[in-house]
């Protein structure tokens, strides 16, 4: 038997979670034929087949997590697979959606467990499984058709993007020492209908040109900063699934009439998880526009090797003195920036700072 083993992802992915089988034992492939969907931490992407072939085994079921490296899908032959590298694997919309949809209803559980449920007409779907590896147990069969509900107080381990957000925020806070700066800006003249999200990405832009220490990335090891001159922004997206941070690629080089639609189309992409790996990588410098959840200041996380995230809070109106000398009401963008301070002094994130509010208020 032929052996693939799960190929290299991209990115320092180590591993992959089964979503959908797209081929079974004793199905001829041809190369390059989608054999399989895996969610990574980053995306829902198809593995195509390495060469024409016909498939024998295949090594672990939907919900099965594979590290790379190890046997994936085994072919008729007698020659193994020494490890495949497989580069960027694109993601297809339609891919992930149907994979998603598949993967929320079928519930994993063995032959008596089907039949039990099939006894007490059950539908497994409507079953919260607390079986390992998220597989329904004959107790959750009965709570279910005794009308208990699902047990949703059930620990669920963290999978997909929320396992890799909990591992990097812990290496985050564990190396960085991170220091934030607040500050507001006033931004009553901006018309209406204005991107909040591009007028932010723009002052980013000047604020990186004006004070370069911030556009950057840090090597703990070698105590060593390598100061960007490309600006690849990253944009921290919220999703049910968890926290996505895409990246704009040379936003230095979009024109201000253009950062909004750049911007939206990113926004978009991420929501419907169609983002490629080469998207999701190579942040200098990250926007998390929370204020338009809700919040006021905060303090966000440098994640390693960027040196600097700025956050924007709620926009609200508040009074301020004029330079009249009168109270009045204007709309206000709070501003957190944290940055790391290994990498950059007070003085560079104060005046990255007052750079970024200078343009939001010009």
């Amino acid at each position: 038997m032929r052996v693939f083993n799960l190929p290299d992802l991209g990115e320092g992915l180590q591993e992959a979670e089964i979503v959908e089988w797209h081929v079974k034992p004793g199905d001829s492939i041809e190369s390059d034929q989608a054999m399989v969907s895996v969610e990574t931490d980053k995306a829902i992407v198809e593995v195509p087949a390495p060469y024409t072939g016909k498939v024998e085994k295949l090594f672990g079921d939907p919900g099965t997590k594979i590290h790379v490296g190890a046997p994936l899908i085994g072919f008729e032959g007698a020659v193994a697979d020494t490890g495949t590298i497989v580069g960027d694997l694109a993601t297809k919309k339609s891919t992930v959606k149907a994979a998603q949809a598949k993967a929320t209803t079928e519930v994993k559980a063995t032959p008596a467990v089907r039949a039990l449920a099939r006894s007490l007409n059950v539908d497994l779907a409507s079953v919260e499984p607390t079986g390992p590896g998220g597989t329904a147990t004959s107790e959750d069969v009965k709570r279910a058709a005794r009308g208990d509900g699902s047990r949703k107080d059930a620990p669920s381990p963290q999978r997909g993007m929320r396992s890799s957000m909990a591992r990097n925020m812990a290496l985050a806070h564990q190396e960085v020492a991170a220091v934030t700066v607040i500050d507001d800006a006033d931004v009553e003249h901006w018309p209406k209908g204005t991107s909040a999200l591009a007028r932010l990405a723009r002052a980013i832009i000047v604020a990186a040109k004006a004070e370069p220490g911030l556009n950057a990335w840090y090597d703990a090891k070698a105590d060593a900063r390598t100061v960007r001159e490309e600006v690849d922004l990253g944009v921290a997206v919220d999703l049910p699934d968890g926290l996505l941070v895409p990246v704009l690629r040379n936003a230095h080089r979009v024109g201000s009439e253009d950062l909004a639609r750049e911007l939206e189309q990113l926004v978009a992409k991420a929501r419907e998880r169609s983002l490629s790996p080469e998207m999701l990588r190579g942040a200098t410098i990250t926007l998390s526009n929370f204020g338009a959840i809700g919040g006021r200041y905060a303090s966000p996380m440098v994640v390693p090797p960027q040196v600097a995230i700025l956050g924007a809070g709620r926009i609200e109106r508040r009074a301020v003195v004029s330079k009249e000398g009168e109270i009045v009401a204007h709309r206000v963008l709070p501003l957190s920036l944290t940055f790391d301070h290994r990498a950059a002094t007070g003085g560079e994130g104060a005046r990255f700072l007052n750079a970024v509010k200078a343009d939001l208020q010009g």
